[in-house]
């Protein structure tokens, strides 16, 4: 009987990029335990292309990795994967998904998955922006800081387009500005209450 009453309250790590993205989840995700007690959810930003991160990623973690689908329920130790052309939303402790709000121009997923764990989920929020072109998720890195969460963007050195990290630190609500690596490690201390 797999046991449908897992506790809402264990932290979601969002990790939000589009271009450039690939290297920075890889890096990431090479170094983070599998047993860390974490859900990581990874919103690229993707308008048309079909995702191919749920096939890439396996060989870089040992969590799970998985492509969200309608009414998935949220649990540690995985990694999840947003899918093409959907906002992402949360929702009892499931994903909901729903057309996208911003068809033309860039997307705005990432914001809009982070204001609904801000309203919606009730354990620690760590967001992460990493390499990508434009600003998607700079608009609620304040939301997430006033809901008690921990905001954290690549350093734009590391980053292949330092757009959306730079973006992050100009919205002037970011804790911390560090490379893939250093992302890993600061996670691991948060997920283990440090």
């Amino acid at each position: 009987m797999e046991a449908k009453h897992f506790a809402k309250d264990f932290p979601v790590v969002c990790v939000g990029g589009s271009a450039g993205g690939l290297d920075a989840y890889t890096r990431l995700l090479k170094h983070l335990p599998a047993d860390m007690g974490v859900a990581i959810v990874i919103v690229n930003h993707l308008r048309t292309t079909a995702t191919l991160l749920h096939e890439l990623l396996p060989q870089y973690t040992e969590m799970p990795v998985e492509l969200i689908t309608e009414s998935l329920q949220i649990k540690p130790n995985h990694v999840f994967i947003i899918p093409e052309q959907r906002d992402l939303h949360v929702q009892d402790g499931e994903f909901r998904l729903k057309p996208i709000s911003k068809p033309r121009g860039w997307p705005d997923v990432i914001t809009v998955f982070l204001r609904s764990l801000t309203e919606n989920w009730d354990g620690k929020l760590i967001a992460v922006i990493v390499s990508g072109y434009d600003g998607d998720g700079a608009a609620a890195l304040c939301g997430i800081k006033e809901a008690g969460g921990i905001t954290i963007a690549q350093n734009p050195d590391t980053a292949g387009q330092p757009d959306m990290p730079e973006s992050a630190i100009a919205s002037g609500c970011i804790d911390f500005v560090l490379s893939p690596e250093d992302i890993a490690k600061e996670i691991v201390r948060i997920a283990r209450g440090e």
